[in-house]
């Protein structure tokens, strides 16, 4: 198991953050309201684990989002959520004008949709603060449970789970959702070291700015 330190977890979620940030901003100007999305915990856990808990939360099936990443460490991405809640989603997107017949028509564009401005938020802004670049698949639907979803594809015995556990409400719906990014070993082992570099490429600028000798620059 790759365990973070708590500054390394609490700069990944911050930079997480930032970009389910990014992403609420662009989504709440597709469905032409607030959208609020956020990240409270960060976990690393086995897929077994990650399976145990979806299916112990969801008793309905599940609704996910997957996009391939490579660069500097590579996996899985996926933004999962209830199917339960799949039609709400769409019809955030595509407006209230449509009929039940061509929301449910359009519903696997409008997720794919979603989930590809959720996914390339959080990655592309944890990417370019780590200042790595990641080339990142076209978004794929997939539905079942939490064992299918999150089942192995390319024979990664030791691919790991980062978890990350989000809410996000549009339309005053409050919609309950998990980002999960499946990596193998290595893969979390270099994300550990970029992420330990950028904490260290803070530390190291904070004496300089704190000085007041050469003037400062304002935020």
């Amino acid at each position: 198991m790759v365990e973070l330190t708590d500054l390394e977890r609490d700069a990944l979620t911050e930079l997480v953050n930032m970009g389910v940030g990014r992403a609420a901003t662009h989504l709440s100007r597709m469905v032409n309201d607030q959208v609020l999305l956020s990240v409270p915990t960060v976990d690393i856990v086995s897929r077994q684990e990650a399976s145990d808990f979806l299916t112990a939360r969801e008793r309905t099936g599940l609704v996910a989002v997957e996009q391939q990443f490579q660069g500097s460490f590579d996996g899985r991405a996926m933004l999962i959520f209830p199917e339960a809640n799949s039609l709400e989603l769409a019809r955030a997107v595509l407006g209230g004008d449509l009929t039940l017949a061509e929301i449910v028509d359009l519903e696997q564009d409008a997720l794919a949709e979603i989930g590809n401005i959720i996914l390339n938020g959080c990655l592309v802004i944890v990417a370019n603060a780590l200042k790595d670049r990641l080339t990142i698949s076209l978004p794929a639907v997939l539905r079942g449970d939490g064992a299918n979803i999150l089942k192995d594809k390319g024979g990664s015995s030791d691919e790991l789970v980062l978890f990350l556990y989000i809410d996000f409400t549009i339309r005053s719906r409050s919609i309950r959702g998990y980002i999960a990014l499946l990596m193998g070993v290595s893969s979390l082992q270099s994300l550990k070291q970029l992420i330990h570099a950028f904490i260290e490429g803070i530390a190291s600028e904070e004496p300089s700015s704190a000085g007041t000798s050469y003037g400062s620059q304002n935020a």
